[in-house]
């Protein structure tokens, strides 16, 4: 779920700099810092959009800059527990398809997309059913819930959170579209 919030953070203004220390100076030096870092607390940080306060500056010993404490508005991405998300197949794999879900991948395991067995398409790079014609591949729109988070802030990359697509109206967007005009048929609607 992406989330406007306000936030306090420090940064360090190095000493070639010091002669302008603006809120846009700060909000740069903010957003190399955070951007794309991954937070228990607040979830990943998309961007940094506005400086609202500057404190004092601060000189520790042998350190050459000054750090100084911003307080700060900021777009973040905080996946929450069953939470139904959309995205896009990125990448697939023996044991299932990587989801982009804002800035996160989430693993939609292979016992998590369907009821019917899918195999792996190496040359395709797809997951394949024998049963019907249905795949999976990179650029597929899915429907998921999150069912698994574990999210590692040292190692943004090595964080986890797993999907499912099993429950109804969960998929892969064309599987649900033709569920949809199926029962339209047959109920008339």
């Amino acid at each position: 779920m992406y989330k406007r919030v306000r936030l306090k953070d420090t940064v360090e203004v190095p000493p070639e700099e010091l002669g302008d220390v603006s809120p846009t100076l700060v909000k740069r030096l903010l957003q190399d810092k955070l951007e794309g870092r991954m937070d228990e607390e607040v979830g990943s940080v998309v961007s940094v959009t506005n400086v609202r306060d500057i404190g004092e500056g601060t000189v520790l010993p042998n350190r050459p800059g000054v750090y100084y404490e911003a307080d700060f508005d900021a777009v973040t991405f905080d996946p929450q527990m069953q939470e139904v998300v959309d995205g896009t197949v990125v990448e697939v794999v023996e044991f299932g398809a990587f989801v982009g879900i804002g800035p996160v991948d989430g693993l939609l395991h292979v016992s998590q997309i369907s009821d019917e067995y899918l195999a792996f398409d190496a040359e395709n790079q797809q997951l394949a059913s024998n049963e019907s014609d249905r795949t999976l591949g990179v650029d597929d729109a899915v429907r998921a819930r999150i069912v698994t988070k574990s999210i590692d802030e040292r190692n943004p990359r090595d964080s986890k959170i797993g999907l499912t697509a099993k429950q109804p109206g969960l998929g892969k967007h064309g599987w649900l579209t033709e569920e949809h005009e199926k029962r339209e048929a047959t109920t008339g609607e």
